[in-house]
């Protein structure tokens, strides 16, 4: 970690969710996490070992079994939801536009939030949209007819034109060619070091951890079987089931997670 001080805590969670036959199935058990403003924490792990409901439970669409979320030293149940979701931004799978501009995307949160819109062509904003790699030029485009690598990048700027502190990231690179997925990882990277942005993000691509992550954690069956240095982990396993999982590749199955 890079500092002492946590942005994003877990301590020991719990989650569950109904199973076919009516009763609630584990999908987390006693999970412990942590992470650091500046630091960008990559969570892998086969389909259905909890990634997605790990991001979930962190900005309150779910709640937790048992445990205790922290945000900033604050339990997460001290904030108002809509506050806590503009400081900590999911970013999900498909990326989602609404109808209309790029510009009109951009300043959907600010309407929603009944905030000040924030100046698209402020010298500060410009230089948001040169970190995200969103040409000033597609404000006036139809959004929904970006390619999808364009509109991922729409979406991240959009989540960071608010008061954004870290970013959740569910599989972000799933669909995008290898030289856009490599541009967003140098993006993840830039947004971190710029804005001091804890990020944590869920993804199959160990590639992408390899590139832009510092930390690494790997998630089996509801739990986290071991985490460390993107390096170490990735190249020299401490626990057989992680060396298992790093031999046989990494699952490429879409869809399944929890």
């Amino acid at each position: 970690m890079k500092s002492a001080t946590s942005l994003l805590l877990a301590e020991a969670v719990t989650a569950s969710r109904p199973g076919e036959d009516g009763h609630d199935e584990p999908v987390l058990k006693e999970t412990t996490l942590a992470l650091s403003a500046g630091e960008l924490l990559a969570v892998v792990g086969p389909s259905g070992s909890g990634k997605s409901t790990l991001l979930r439970l962190f900005n309150r669409l779910l709640e937790p079994d048992s445990g205790q979320l922290f945000f900033c030293g604050k339990e997460l149940l001290s904030y108002d939801p809509p506050d806590l979701r503009a400081q900590i931004s999911l970013v999900p799978q498909k990326p989602y536009l609404f109808p209309g501009t790029v510009e009109a995307n951009l300043l959907m949160p600010a309407r929603l939030r009944q905030s000040a819109r924030p100046d698209l062509q402020s010298p500060e904003i410009r230089l948001l949209m040169q970190m995200c790699h969103v040409d000033h030029e597609w404000l006036t485009r139809d959004a929904r007819k970006l390619s999808v690598g364009q509109q991922q990048r729409v979406c991240l700027l959009r989540a960071m034109l608010g008061p954004c502190k870290a970013l959740l990231l569910d599989e972000p690179t799933s669909a995008l060619d290898r030289p856009t997925a490599d541009l967003l990882a140098e993006t993840f990277r830039t947004l971190a070091a710029e804005k001091e942005l804890a990020i944590l993000f869920v993804t199959h691509d160990l590639r992408l951890a390899e590139r832009c992550a510092d930390r690494v954690a790997l998630m089996q069956d509801g739990q986290i079987i071991e985490q460390g240095p993107v390096a170490q982990l990735l190249k020299q396993p401490e626990t057989e089931a992680a060396r298992r999982f790093l031999a046989r590749g990494p699952d490429r199955e879409r869809g399944a997670d929890r």
